[in-house]
């Protein structure tokens, strides 16, 4: 990666960080808490007039995989 760009990219992120301080902690308790086979994965966005979209999945064998990749991508290894 380009230097530059993650110093960008590091700036945007401590900013968005200090605006919505709970979104990283959710991130840091999803990392520390094992995701397995059957958990569900819900995200739900909600616009300013209400018009609601929500999706949600299962996690399969298949997903642990990239889930595995996930984790070691942010924990450096």
């Amino acid at each position: 990666m380009n230097p530059a760009k993650f110093f960008m990219l590091k700036g945007i992120w401590d900013r968005f960080s200090s605006n919505h301080p709970k979104f990283p902690r959710f991130l840091d308790a999803v990392m520390r808490s094992p995701i397995r086979e059957g958990t569900i994965l819900e995200i739900k966005m909600i616009h300013p007039d209400g018009e609601t979209i929500a999706s949600n999945i299962r996690v399969t064998e298949d997903d642990m995989e990239l889930y595995r990749q996930m984790k070691e991508i942010a924990s450096g290894e």
